[in-house]
Order: structure tokens, then sequence, then C-alpha cells
């Protein structure tokens, strides 16, 4: 909704055309920064989340094989 009122602005503005396209290519390198920090902040989260995963497997395989009463 945001990006739909915000390129009805800059289609409304009163100004040259080329003020026009010059904010409708920082709207779109706007928009693609934001998809691509998503996109990084869900892969980091994920690593970390795999990484976890991974720690307590070892754990889990180091405890089944320890034997308390040897």
């Amino acid at each position: 909704m945001s990006i739909s009122i915000t390129t009805f602005g800059i289609v409304n503005l009163t100004v040259d055309n080329w003020v026009k396209g010059f904010m409708g290519m920082g709207l779109a390198f706007s928009i693609g920064s934001t998809f691509i920090l998503a996109k990084t902040t869900r892969d980091l989260h994920e690593t970390k989340r795999l990484a976890a995963m991974v720690d307590e497997a070892k754990v889990e395989k180091l405890l089944s094989q320890h034997d308390p009463l040897k």
C-alpha cells in the first residue's frame, strides 16, 4: 500500500519528468534494498538455528555414549 501511495505521489508531482524518474529509481532501489535486507536477516537466522541444532545433536551423542557406571 505504501508503495502505491508513494508512486501516486511521485506521478502527481508538478516537476519535470527527469525528477520524477529520479525519484522513481530511488523508490525502486529502496524496495530492492528492503527485500535484500529481509532475505539476509532470514538467512542469518536460519544459519544460527542450524548451528544450534548441530551442537545439540553433538551433545546428545556424547550423552548417549557416556555410561556413568563405568
